[in-house]
């Protein structure tokens, strides 16, 4: 047998990202898509009207197609679920990409296939070298959308995945939010791609068809072939291939106790998040959009610490207006009141601009420390004032509480806060009703905010830590790089002090600390957190049940000593240490 046709059989484990829980064994399929052959001429300049038509017809033969599957996705999988398809209607509606393309077919003289194709991959680009992964994955989507539109203008059909994929685990390079919805509970044992986040909205199509998932493996699609044994864990975000029959036992047992523990944490979570030595915690959840509030009952969470408004302008070919995020607001105060319901005014910069104003963004070689959130807020009053407005108005409906991003010194504070004034006082000239009492707080996520807490917390209702974007600006990591993402460490000195310095300085003028970064949504850290002082954690909405289970497994006298021998670590790895015993010690779910 030639040596290229040797293949290896013995069992191999490959990691990956966890990203829709869940074990799954069978037979692969191997799904790689090819790219499109497009055809190449030019076009007269009096044919180029008709060229333009048959534009026209492929856009409202696609928009007819999304319009089916995220029908179909309703029916299937929910509301929710199927206003990810919304993102691709905009982007056939979105005026700046189409204009483009037919500017492309006046300037050039190329096919119509070829002007969107260029368009289309210059917006996939942009989207691509957004620092946030939420929003990189967008990518996902226009890509999604382009490659229906240039299969419609070539009069290709395309292929449902679920046709070819029944009873098999799903490996592919990428899969897209339509290949996604294209499957059926029963038909696709479990995905697996090379690429991808556990944010693509591919990945929360099988999350919300219960599909084992688990994305960023790198190069499985050039390992496997066609019928190849695998395990797919989604809960560890593994790949075994070949797996041994003592593999295979061992997972089934693992099956049962974690299907046990899932159904001890939804009991708890229904329960109160109380202490065992009777400290009330409140736990409540980061959402993205209005419609997300289903999901914060669902899980029992306690009203909303971080409304997150981005989605409005990221997901709208133009700027919304006062009226479109008015109503967004009241709906989520509406959904959760009395809860609270914490809304971040927007913070977008040039790492994420929004699609309907990227001529307000210029490019700049450090995103994240550039013209960003509060700052272009602040030079951009007329959008900012529409913000603060809408959410004023929404506070007559619900318990919403307002909160600035990347506050860096009380200056700053004093200018936002000067506008908001500006708008409570045009907005009691007409009558119109607010909340006068509302709460005002800020994020503490720069190095200067945390060291000059005291002189924000006179100026302030509230403090809300971004723990992500605070441990990256202390330690100076990118957290998305690769090479050095192993030196972001929640546990690091530096860290903890300045957590127990914020804290200490809040509650000097008795205002009251949330955490609404990943370290609150994580079992092992929230007791350290809660030892610390904060008062309040919120989360994506699915952690709540685990990091609620801590919180009555534990006593609130124990978390604090956790805290007091971790800040008098020397490394962060002896205070991880402190943190992971004391979950496995007090934190027993089995």
């Amino acid at each position: 047998m030639p040596t290229d046709e040797i293949r290896e059989t013995t069992e191999t484990t490959l990691p990956g990202i966890a990203a829709s829980p869940g074990i799954a064994h069978g037979q692969v399929f191997l799904h790689l898509q090819n790219d499109l052959e497009l055809p190449a001429h030019d076009i007269e300049p009096a044919r180029r009207g008709e060229e333009a038509a048959r534009f026209e017809r492929a856009l409202l033969a696609t928009r007819q197609q999304v319009q089916k599957t995220k029908a179909e996705v309703e029916k299937n999988l929910g509301a929710d679920e199927a206003r990810i398809f919304d993102a691709h209607l905009l982007v056939l509606e979105d005026h700046a990409l189409i204009g483009e393309t037919l500017r492309e077919l006046e300037t050039t003289g190329h096919n119509i296939e070829r002007c969107f194709h260029r368009v289309a991959q210059r917006y996939i680009a942009a989207f691509e070298n957004i620092e946030d992964e939420y929003l990189r994955e967008r990518a996902g989507d226009i890509r999604d959308v382009a490659q229906r539109l240039l299969q419609n203008l070539l009069g290709q059909a395309a292929q449902s995945l679920g046709d070819l994929a029944k009873g098999r685990v799903v490996v592919a390079g990428d899969i897209t939010p339509s290949e996604a919805a294209g499957l059926d509970r029963s038909e696709a044992l479990a995905i697996v791609t090379d690429s991808g986040s556990k944010t693509s909205h591919a990945v929360i199509v099988a999350r919300s068809m219960r599909v084992p998932a688990v994305v960023g493996t790198r190069d499985l699609t050039r390992r496997v072939r066609n019928g190849d044994w695998v395990l797919v864990d989604g809960y560890e975000g593994k790949v075994i291939l070949h797996p041994a029959e003592q593999t295979l036992f061992r997972y089934g047992q693992i099956r049962l106790a974690k299907k046990n523990i899932e159904l001890r944490l939804l009991e708890a979570s229904r329960r109160p998040a109380v202490t065992r030595d009777g400290a009330a915690v409140a736990l409540r959840a980061n959402i993205e959009q209005a419609g997300e509030a289903k999901l914060v009952r669902e899980f029992h969470g306690d009203g909303v610490g971080l409304f997150r408004t981005e989605f409005l302008f990221l997901s709208s070919p133009r700027v919304p207006t006062e009226e479109e995020q008015f109503q967004a607001y009241r709906a989520a105060a509406e959904a959760l009141a009395p809860a609270p319901v914490v809304i971040r005014t927007l913070d977008l910069g040039g790492d994420k601009p929004m699609a309907g104003g990227a001529h307000l963004f210029a490019r700049e070689a450090n995103p994240f420390l550039g013209h960003r959130a509060i700052r272009f807020c602040l030079d951009q009053p007329a959008i900012f004032k529409d913000q603060l407005r809408a959410i004023l108005r929404a506070s007559a409906h619900g318990n919403i509480r307002l909160m600035y991003p990347m506050i860096s010194g009380r200056e700053e504070l004093a200018r936002a806060n000067a506008v908001l004034d500006e708008c409570r006082a045009e907005l009691k000239a007409k009558g119109v009703p607010f909340n006068a009492d509302l709460a005002v707080g800020t994020m503490i996520e720069i190095p200067s905010a945390a060291l000059t807490a005291d002189l924000l917390a006179q100026d302030c209702d509230f403090f809300s830590i971004g723990t992500n974007d605070l441990i990256q600006y202390l330690l100076a990591i990118d957290r998305v790089n690769d090479r050095i993402a192993h030196l972001y460490e929640p546990t690091h000195p530096a860290v903890l002090r300045t957590l127990k310095h914020i804290v200490t300085q809040a509650h000097r003028r008795k205002i009251k600390v949330s955490v609404c970064g990943e370290m609150a949504g994580d079992p092992v850290y929230a007791p350290l957190l809660l030892g610390l002082g904060v008062d309040e954690l919120s989360m994506t909405p699915p952690l709540l049940p685990a990091v609620k289970f801590a919180v009555r497994a534990m006593k609130m006298t124990d978390a604090k000593k956790l805290a007091k021998d971790a800040l008098k670590q020397e490394s962060a790895k002896a205070a991880q240490a402190l943190c992971e015993k004391f979950h496995r010690t007090r934190v027993k779910v089995d």
